[in-house]
């Protein structure tokens, strides 16, 4: 009975808030639109997706992400790896990229649109802005985080440096690695967003703004649903490959 109630535990929350929606929308008297009836988003989702609309911009979206996020992982994983394992590397970019890592996604989204416009590739660099320095990061701490007597058994065994790296230094990082990775993808998302509420014209959050404009809450909330839906199955995803990576440490 025990491992039922924590199986089911984790949907109360999210039934407990459809309940005060429905006490909200039926009790209360706030306007449509403020907060439509659950009816309404539900039939306005069947409708958006019968008419292939919301298909549409999540394609569109989605593979923005795609693309931005692989960049941001070869970049963030080669520059990681490189300042975990050189001090001099290390020095040599700390200062910048910890400087720019102070700097909000959302500010970079003007001077991005005024260097590369509102097509493809400012949502491509935005992303590469955002998700790069959490992969850089957790990758940096994988490295350092390797154990020293994993390192003098390299030593002893006199391994090259390859096998040092390959042996020891990245199946250590791997962790840590898919944990920036997983943030990355995260970020990744919620950046493409962001930059399609500002300047786009497709898109899920070009939907959503448009939706906005035209005080359409039942679509403003139904793109928010799609939005959390597909970031937490990209979350999934990230995990199991993950977890797929990392088999041998359990």
């Amino acid at each position: 009975m025990k491992i039922l109630s924590e199986k089911y535990l984790k949907f109360l929350l999210p039934l407990i808030i459809l309940f005060l929606w429905h006490l909200s929308t039926t009790i209360g008297n706030l306007p449509e639109t403020a907060l439509p009836k659950i009816i309404s988003v539900f039939s306005v989702l069947i409708e958006m997706l019968k008419s292939g609309e919301l298909y549409a911009d999540l394609g569109v979206s989605i593979r923005r992400v795609i693309a931005g996020f692989l960049l941001s992982s070869v970049i963030g994983v080669t520059l990681g790896l490189l300042m975990g394992i050189s001090p001099k590397a290390k020095t040599f970019f700390q200062l910048t990229l910890t400087s720019m890592r102070q700097i909000p996604m959302v500010a970079w989204i003007p001077l991005i649109i005024l260097w590369a416009g509102i097509d493809e590739a400012s949502k491509i660099v935005v992303i590469l802005f955002a998700a790069t320095f959490p992969i850089i990061v957790n990758t940096i701490n994988g490295i350092e985080s390797t154990s020293e007597s994993f390192l003098e058994v390299a030593k002893v065994y006199r391994l090259s440096k390859w096998h040092t790296f390959t042996k020891i230094y990245l199946p250590s990082a791997l962790p840590s690695l898919f944990t920036g990775l997983r943030l990355a993808l995260g970020i990744s998302w919620m950046a493409v967003v962001a930059s399609e509420l500002i300047a786009s014209y497709s898109g899920i959050g070009f939907r959503l703004n448009d939706a906005r404009s035209l005080m359409r809450s039942d679509v403003v909330i139904v793109c928010m649903i799609i939005i959390g839906m597909v970031g937490l199955l990209m979350d999934k995803v990230i995990c199991i490959l993950a977890d797929i990576a990392t088999a041998w440490k359990k």
